[in-house]
């Protein structure tokens, strides 16, 4: 192989012959050149390179003359061996291939005479097989035909079989043959017909309708003398059929006697008797029973006899297979309508009946041990009823578990009676200042301590312990009769054991409104100009300022008077807080004042004496009567449970003894847990809508929680395992009464913050517009709290509501703090309006006193209420009553940073204001001893 020469690399030129050179000077010579002479030297240069090639050829031959003529003596003898090959093939191919004489030719005759002959032989060995095969078919055919005719069922039967094999066997050209097809069709319904007459003969040997049973030993062929045997029938029957009949069978044993008998009580009759034909037959008829007949025990004999009439005299004329597999089958269906239609749907709801269904469950037993372990031959499989049987307590625990939650889920999704509303009666213990609330009742407010007045400055005018009792309990005793709350005109003799007492309000509604000094017919959206008896809720006439300015006991100020007009402002913060701490014993208790400022260390105070303990208070709180139903219920299963164990009904059953009433007792915890789960969601819209509605909800937990918890102590050892559960479930729903306590608070609260989100912040108040609507949210606010004191005062216990109302209005009082001191500059008449704004709130003081001849205590439960009291006069007030207050005291609620800022709103910047800022950056003073 030559090597290949790159592509890159240059090549040599192909040589041109002397003819291809002269024909491209022909090719490359103009017309107007071409001339004779140029045509004559062409002509010579051919002749020349034609010399010259004889020439050579010549020499060659010359130079090698022995080889060439070696080479032509072997070209010759080539080309003459090659002329006698010739002449031998053709003779050769003419001895082959001549039609007349050829080999080929007579070959091809010879066998396609050969290829006739075997063809005509095999045609007729065909036909000759074909014809015999026929015969027989034809022949088997007339006998299943003679068969069918007679009646002779079981023996057509086999020669169909017998015929079919016939017919597999047929040669292939009789297969696919017209007779053939004619003959098989023939064949195909004299067999359907064989099959119609055995279904008509089984048809008429089993007869099976839903109150009748009818099987017959023997039938007679239609159109024929034959009888026929009920077994040979079914035995003859083909698979198919057989299974079709059976499976058909089974669903009508199963739907018509079977379930049947386990669900309606019923009579059933066996009998046996000769037909019109002669034959005798066996009958099982059903006839309804009275609904009244309630002996299960029947039932289960019922089926038992069913049963053992099927098996004696249909089971027993089944083939040996179909036999053994249609009795299995019918295991499971009795063992499920005895479960299911019977123990099942039987199961007693209340203990006085278990003793009879026990019986009925031991019959089941012995039922199923007897018929369908031993008779229908499943003593292989599970025994279901016997393993249910085992574990009955637990079934019925479980079903009556279920319908007492069921009853519980009714009353829990009932609507909302408030005529059942009762009221609950709670033993609160008052003394120095504390509240010890009763069992089941909400946490109480936080009492005061007696040192917190010393940061105050107040000491002067406070009362001693002693004549703050005196002339406390010589003002209320007179006027018992007169208690704001008035829960205790009808109210039972106190129980012996402390306990919480429940008052129906059915005879209390109308007192409890007189009580409050409120009508339902009063409007909640009352404006500040109407009837002062709104904010009084005892009906009690007060001026504005006479819880303040009245009920002064203080001394008046030694000091000079700077500011004359705010001497009487100054006092009134002390004798506020020196009235707040010593209420009359009708009054709850009481939570101490917010906290001075850490710049005024706290003075100490000498040791009070010994107060004797006031007796106890009574206060009381709705709940609805939805929850005493849930109690009641609640008890019932307890006791149900109770004397589930102690009868010891379930003794006989080792697998049920152990666990005899755990699961019935879980009801009563689970009873709670159902409340806990359905009752804020079934009511939500109606507890995020009715504050009212949302405050009894928290009461019913917290009262449910108290008497759950008792209910836990006073349980026996018999259901101690549901103790714990109880208890637990005590914690959450008290644990859920407080939550939802102070989620409607949170609630409330959001909404008196979206309330005077349309101040705007109390900004541009100098605008009349921008002040109406200023006044108008302000107001909405002091509506809201009116309407939430209106709602919660019937419903909650007056510690919890005075707490609840003061939270309410202490988040509007420091929203309106919050936005008014965060005011960058505050002209002469903002100030003004703001001022007025602010006197807005001033009326729900009257919301915070019982007697009108004593203080308010609403700097108990508002700790921003002294702050806001003396923002709206500081907002009016000069550089100098301002810096009188702040050497008074009276200040130490507002922050340094709070008042710098404040005076730099309110006055312009002068050598004045910068004094005061300056005094005021230096701190509150340290009052002296």
């Amino acid at each position: 192989m030559a090597f290949p020469i790159p592509a890159h690399l240059p090549r040599k030129k192909d040589a041109q012959d002397v003819s291809t050179q002269i024909l491209t000077k022909v090719s490359e010579t103009p017309l107007k050149s071409l001339n004779s002479q140029l045509a004559s030297s062409w002509v010579a240069e051919l002749d020349d390179a034609i010399a010259q090639t004889k020439s050579c050829i010549h020499e060659r031959i010359s130079n090698d003359l022995p080889a060439f003529n070696e080479q032509l003596s072997s070209a010759k003898s080539i080309q003459e061996r090659l002329r006698s090959l010739t002449a031998n093939v053709d003779t050769l191919s003419d001895g082959l291939s001549n039609p007349e004489s050829g080999l080929i030719p007579r070959l091809v005759v010879t066998l396609s005479q050969h290829a006739q002959l075997a063809h005509e032989s095999l045609d007729a060995d065909i036909k000759s097989r074909a014809v015999s095969h026929l015969l027989r078919c034809k022949k088997d055919y007339s006998s299943l035909a003679e068969l069918v005719y007679k009646g002779q069922l079981p023996d057509a039967v086999k020669t169909c079989v017998k015929l079919e094999a016939v017919f597999s066997e047929s040669p292939d050209p009789l297969a696919r043959s017209v007779i053939m097809g004619e003959l098989q069709r023939s064949f195909r319904a004299m067999q359907a017909r064989t099959e119609e007459q055995l279904s008509d003969a089984y048809s008429r040997g089993l007869t099976i309708c839903s109150s009748e049973l009818v099987i017959r030993p023997a039938v007679q062929v239609r159109q024929s003398e034959t009888i026929l045997s009920l077994s040979s029938v079914l035995s003859s029957l083909s698979n198919t059929a057989l299974a079709s009949h059976l499976s058909s069978l089974r669903r009508d044993i199963v739907s018509h006697y079977i379930e049947y008998l386990m669900k309606q009580p019923a009579s059933v009759v066996v009998s046996d008797a000769a037909a019109m034909t002669g034959n005798s037959e066996h009958k099982l008829v059903v006839y309804p029973a009275p609904p009244e007949t309630s002996d299960l025990s029947l039932r289960i004999d019922n089926l038992a006899t069913a049963l053992t009439f099927l098996t004696s005299n249909f089971l027993s004329n089944l083939p040996t297979p179909d036999r053994t597999s249609f009795a299995l089958s019918l295991c499971r269906p009795t063992r499920d309508a005895l479960l299911y239609r019977l123990l099942i749907p039987s199961l007693p709801s209340s203990l006085e009946l278990l003793p009879g269904f026990l019986q009925v469950v031991d019959h089941a037993c012995q039922f199923e041990e007897k018929f369908v372990c031993t008779m229908l031959g499943d003593s292989d499989g599970e025994q279901g009823i016997r393993i249910w049987a085992g574990a009955v307590s637990l079934h019925y625990e479980r079903k009556r578990r279920m319908e007492l939650l069921e009853a519980a889920r009714v009353k829990i999704m009932a609507a909302e009676d408030e005529s059942r509303t009762f009221y609950v009666d709670l033993q609160i213990a008052t003394g120095n200042g504390h509240s010890v609330p009763a069992p089941a009742s909400a946490p109480n407010p936080e009492p005061i301590e007696e040192e917190s007045e010393a940061a105050w400055g107040f000491d002067d005018d406070k009362p001693t312990p002693n004549d703050a009792l005196t002339s406390s309990q010589s003002q209320n005793a007179p006027t018992e009769e007169a208690n704001g709350w008035d829960f205790d005109d009808d109210v039972e003799p106190e129980r012996q054991d402390g306990q919480p007492e429940e008052r129906s309000t059915e005879s209390t509604d109308e007192n409890a409104g007189g009580a409050w000094g409120w009508n339902d017919d009063d409007d909640a959206s009352e404006t500040l100009n109407g009837d002062d008896s709104f904010d009084n809720p005892w009906n009690d006439s007060l001026n504005e300022d006479s819880p303040l300015d009245k009920g002064a006991n203080s001394k008046p100020a030694s000091i000079p008077k700077p500011a004359k007009r705010l001497e009487k402002l100054s006092s009134k913060g002390k004798r506020a807080q020196a009235g707040a701490f010593s209420p009359s014993v009708q009054s709850p208790a009481l939570v101490p004042p917010p906290p001075p400022t850490p710049m005024m260390p706290a003075v100490p105070q000498r040791a009070a004496p010994a107060v004797p303990s006031p007796p106890p208070q009574k206060e009381s709180y709705m709940a609805s009567g939805r929850v005493k139903d849930l109690l009641q219920h609640m008890q019932h299963i307890l006791d149900e449970a109770a004397k589930l164990v102690s009868s010891g009904v379930f003794n006989k059953y080792p697998t049920s003894q152990s666990a005899s009433g755990l699961m019935l007792v879980q009801a009563a915890p689970l009873t709670l847990d159902l409340y806990r789960a359905m009752y804020p969601v079934r009511f939500a819209n109606a507890l995020r809508g009715s504050p009212k509605r949302s405050m009894r909800f928290s009461n019913d937990c917290i009262y449910m929680g108290g008497e759950v918890e008792k209910i836990a102590s006073a349980m026996g050892q018999s259901l101690s395992s549901v103790k714990a559960s109880l208890k637990e479930c005590s914690e959450r729903l008290e644990t859920l009464g407080s939550s939802w306590f102070e989620e409607t608070l949170d609630r409330q609260c959001q909404g008196m913050n979206e309330i005077l989100d349309e101040a705007g912040n109390f900004v541009e108040t100098t605008d009349q517009e921008r002040f109406d609507e200023c006044e108008n949210a302000v107001t909405r606010a002091l509506q809201r709290v009116r309407q939430l004191a209106q709602q919660w005062k019937p419903v909650l216990n007056k510690s919890k509501y005075y707490d609840a109302v003061g939270l309410v209005l202490d988040a509007a009082l420091s929203r309106i703090l919050s936005d008014i001191l965060a005011l960058p500059d505050i002209t002469e008449v903002e100030s003004h309006r703001l001022s007025e704004l602010c006197r807005i709130l001033n009326a729900t003081e009257g919301l915070f006193v019982e007697d009108p001849e004593q203080p308010s205590f609403i700097v108990a439960y508002v700790p921003s209420w002294l702050k806001y009291s003396y923002l709206s006069e500081l907002l009016e007030a000069s550089i100098a009553d301002i810096s009188y207050l702040f050497d008074e005291g009276a200040l130490v609620d507002f922050e340094i940073e709070e008042l710098v800022k404040l005076v730099q709103a309110l006055f312009a910047d002068t050598p004045l204001r910068a004094n005061a800022i300056h005094k005021l950056l230096h701190g509150y003073p340290v009052p002296s001893q």
